[in-house]
């Protein structure tokens, strides 16, 4: 949750922006500094255009971004921004008998950070055999991921899949050795955003085929006839 914190205004105008960066789905902490005696009003705006904020009351439609339990009053409340574009937030201080004091703030939404999630069709194998690495990917296509494979004496390899155009990618991975490997994706990029942030990792245990012994074919044993 990110705290944005507004010193009001000594007077009406003219306001200043404060700009603040965030992700579609985040919800935000906007505070002011309490002054006894005074009361706080909040209101949402998601088209300037030829708006007098000391005049114009909120335009925001909570499908776009909306006040957390409807609180929209107080020092401290909590919004929810639910699509990307540019907002701006004002918030009203009031005083019996005394001139109401205002602060205008601005917020840029950008759309979710992408993510992965992994999962191994087969946790064990052994040497020879094959097993598939599932990405299941969120964000908006295409996608590209860089993942990287840890080895059981220690090396690393990084691989990248590019243009991935499925919200699922399937990655077959043959290891030669074996031993544990740890697989695990170390960027993922959709359309608009990049996240460098590593998914979840997954291990893989390969083992050694078992060694060739002989075989012996006993027959059953024959009577004789007397």
């Amino acid at each position: 949750m990110l705290l944005v914190v507004i010193p009001l205004l000594l007077a009406l105008a003219p306001a200043t922006a404060q700009t603040n960066m965030v992700y579609a789905g985040q919800t935000t902490e906007l505070s002011v500094a309490e002054i006894p005696g005074d009361t706080y009003t909040w209101e949402l705006y998601n088209d300037v255009t030829g708006v007098n904020f000391a005049t114009i009351p909120g335009n925001c439609p909570q499908t776009q971004a909306l006040f957390t339990g409807n609180i929209v009053t107080g020092p401290v409340i909590h919004v929810t921004w639910l699509s990307p574009g540019t907002y701006f937030f004002k918030v009203t201080a009031q005083r019996s008998g005394c001139t109401t004091n205002l602060k205008i703030g601005k917020i840029i939404v950008q759309h979710p950070l992408p993510t992965t999630s992994l999962i191994l069709s087969q946790s064990s194998i052994c040497v020879g055999e094959s097993t598939n690495l599932e990405v299941d990917l969120t964000g908006t296509a295409p996608w590209s991921i860089t993942y990287r494979i840890t080895n059981p004496d220690a090396t690393i390899q990084d691989s990248t899949v590019n243009n991935i155009p499925g919200n699922t990618s399937l990655i077959p991975f043959n290891p030669s050795a074996a031993g544990t490997y740890r697989l695990e994706v170390i960027s993922v990029t959709d359309a608009f955003s990049i996240n460098s942030t590593p998914s979840n990792s997954v291990i893989l245990t390969v083992n050694a085929k078992p060694g060739s012994s002989h075989i012996y074919q006993y027959d059953p044993l024959i009577k004789k006839k007397k």
